[in-house]
């Protein structure tokens, strides 16, 4: 049986608390956003794709991707779990003069809020190891790739979790942004419990005072096989992995062309 109520629980209520200070984690989060545009730009070019492309962001969050992308050119809609960030991503576009319709929606069953299908969907930034079963990814493949076009694309980035399960490391290294104030500090600690783990994510700002602000989730390591036959049985027979040594990106990035 399917988690999906529990999964939905605990994401939502991640993203919800901390959508308000999740570019936080960037140290200049606009320019994050015109880069990764430029990065997904060259990879719609080389699969074959322009501007006229129509890309649907199922997990847009704060609206990372789908600004730097409508900034582009590109018609962008983005949907998200998290009520909080879709408010939040809404604020940006608006400051960003870009338009983009954002839906609230679960990306496990994308076809109950649209029913148009895309040539390009993306679900960057480690979104689908939310799912906590094989039951819930299955569940998510198989609704991403149905609202594909025949001969669209489907683009996400993830952890390098093939490396990670072989070591299960209890925490991350930690990133340190200069902030006019002083510094800020931000990692994670994990906890396993087989392939899943609990994660509290910390960022201390360290300035006149120190303020340390904490949020919990929880992740499933997915191995990049999994991923790649769940993708296949969706009717995606060309599934490629890029890894960061190749790409100049942070994470592991899967295309998968719908046939």
């Amino acid at each position: 049986m399917s988690e999906q109520p529990v999964v939905a629980n605990i994401t939502q209520s991640f993203y919800d608390s901390m959508a308000s200070q999740y570019d936080r984690f960037y140290q200049d989060w606009e320019a994050a956003t015109r880069e990764e545009a430029k990065f997904l730009q060259k990879l719609f070019e080389t699969e074959g794709f322009d501007a006229s492309a129509r890309i649907l962001d199922c997990a847009c969050g704060i609206g990372t991707q789908a600004i730097g992308l409508a900034e582009l050119g590109y018609a962008v809609t983005g949907s998200d779990l998290s009520t909080s960030e879709l408010a939040e991503a809404r604020c940006r576009a608006a400051e960003r003069k870009v338009e983009i319709p954002f839906r609230q929606a679960d990306f496990r069953d994308l076809s109950a809020v649209f029913s148009e299908r895309f040539d390009i969907l993306i679900a960057m930034d480690n979104a689908l190891p939310h799912m906590l079963t094989a039951d819930d990814l299955a569940h998510a493949v198989r609704s991403i790739t149905g609202q594909l076009k025949s001969g669209g694309i489907f683009v996400a980035s993830m952890r390098d979790y093939d490396r990670m399960l072989a070591e299960k490391p209890s925490y991350s290294a930690p990133y340190v942004h200069k902030t006019p104030e002083g510094q800020r500090v931000l990692f994670q600690t994990w906890d396993w419990v087989g392939d899943n783990y609990r994660f509290i994510q910390y960022i201390i700002d360290d300035g006149e005072t120190t303020e340390v602000s904490k949020f919990t989730c929880e992740y499933r390591a997915t191995r990049r096989a999994e991923l790649t036959a769940l993708l296949r049985e969706c009717g995606c027979s060309d599934v490629r992995w890029q890894m960061p040594e190749e790409t100049g990106f942070y994470q592991p990035i899967v295309i998968a062309r719908k046939d």
